[in-house]
């Protein structure tokens, strides 16, 4: 295992190569869960109607750059959630194991859910500004809009117009449905992840390697989204609302529930299983990579003094 910043700086590299592959379908569930918002469902048009036509009608409309649109953000985005999320996972776990049991090494599912969702929610806190403005630039389209429309041109430019629009305060906006959302993902991700590599290997004999890490970010990845998508609909809503259409969370849930139906909480679920299942593989199975040889380079530069206590 890396130092907390080894593990930092691996686990948000790890997650830019994913995002980079998986952002289109990031784009279609975010349009999926914004469209026909707040209408009756025998009123909402369907402009999108799922994960395949999506992705035709943008890049028919608007090309593949209309895929991609807030990947910069995006980047950003991962580099701090991710990084939190792996980089503090373990040490936290180790703190706490070691608290209440004096050792280290006991895998216990309770600790393991608690610092999975800690871990989370402190990259989800930081990084919220930047997927705030990477929702509003991947559900503007010139030719078929959803929802509230912004218009921003780049990263940049969204930052800027939310702060002279609505102030430092407005960055934050939907800050706590980005804490919510990500805290249930994040108390699954990892502990169901090594939950599943060690029955792997336990019931399977698998043997470390690309197959078993594979295997298990696969098992990681749906149960995630299972747990994460409802939150998922209501944070992408909040943060793409101008004025206040929603006052918080609940409000949203609630307002959602009642005009457009139950399931209305689960619209874009497959275009979010398109993208979580390959990003969570490839997150996860490149986070042991890179963990692998941020631990080499650190070998070579840090003092024994400093290894010992790894």
């Amino acid at each position: 295992m890396s130092t907390t910043t080894g593990s930092f700086i691996a686990g948000g590299i790890a997650a830019c190569g994913a995002v980079t592959a998986t952002h289109p379908f990031e784009t279609i569930k975010i349009r999926l869960q914004l469209q026909g918002e707040l209408q009756a469902k025998k009123d909402a048009p369907r402009l999108y109607k799922g994960v395949f036509h999506g992705v035709s009608v943008i890049l028919k409309n608007e090309g593949p750059k209309g895929l991609y649109r807030g990947i910069g953000a995006a980047y950003v985005y991962q580099m701090v959630l991710n990084g939190c999320r792996l980089g503090f996972y373990e040490p936290l776990r180790q703190s706490l194991t070691s608290a209440i049991f004096k050792d280290s090494k006991v895998q216990s599912l309770g600790i393991n859910i608690f610092t999975g969702a800690a871990s989370g929610m402190l990259g989800a806190a930081a990084g919220s500004p930047f997927f705030l403005v990477k929702t509003r630039l991947q559900s503007y389209s010139p030719f078929l809009p959803v929802g509230t429309q912004h218009g921003y041109k780049n990263t940049v430019d969204g930052f800027r117009k939310i702060h002279r629009a609505e102030g430092f305060k407005g960055l934050y906006r939907g800050i706590e449905a980005a804490i919510v959302r990500t805290g249930f993902g994040s108390s699954v991700q990892l502990p169901m992840y090594y939950f599943a590599k060690r029955r792997l290997i336990k019931h399977l004999d698998m043997q470390e390697g690309a197959a078993l890490h594979l295997a298990s970010s696969a098992c990681s990845g749906f149960v995630v989204c299972c747990v994460m998508h409802p939150p998922d609909t209501i944070m992408s809503r909040m943060y793409n609302q101008t004025g206040n259409l929603y006052s918080g969370v609940f409000d949203c849930l609630i307002k959602t529930v009642k005009t457009e139906g139950l399931l209305a909480i689960y619209k874009g679920f497959f275009a979010h299983l398109a993208r979580i299942l390959p990003h969570t593989i490839l997150t996860l199975s490149l986070a042991e990579q890179t963990n692998k040889y941020m631990r080499k380079f650190e070998d070579r530069i840090l003092p024994a003094t400093v290894k010992e206590k790894l």
